[in-house]
């Protein structure tokens, strides 16, 4: 094993065990006690934001002054948009609009 492959492996167990105390921590922390009314906002609101977040970062690069002017964007967002509302499911709504995507800017819209 190259020591290149052991930094590997060592930043994914960090990671690993990053991710594991973040999501078990509130567990810990309110074990046997009353969620404090401003951590249930937050669990309400924050994975819209980060939605949100996430669709401007995406669409920040976009042209619509050169071809094929967003439409591929927009089209797949759209759809995205649309599955979702009528599912509920996120994983759902967005696998049909990546694939969707990825039809348009490589095959229509070459």
């Amino acid at each position: 094993m190259t020591p290149r492959d052991k930094h590997t492996l060592a930043l994914i167990a960090v990671m690993s065990i990053c991710t594991i105390i973040i999501r078990a921590l509130p567990f810990v922390v309110f074990k046997g006690k009353k969620t404090p009314p401003y951590v249930d906002y937050l669990g309400r609101v924050l994975p819209y934001s980060v939605m949100a977040m996430l669709v401007v970062y995406c669409m920040k690069g976009v042209s619509l002054i050169k071809y094929p002017h967003g439409l591929p964007e927009l089209l797949a967002g759209l759809l995205t948009a649309g599955i979702f509302i009528k599912t509920k499911n996120t994983l759902a709504s967005i696998i049909p609009g990546t694939i969707c995507y990825m039809f348009l800017i490589q095959v229509v819209f070459k």
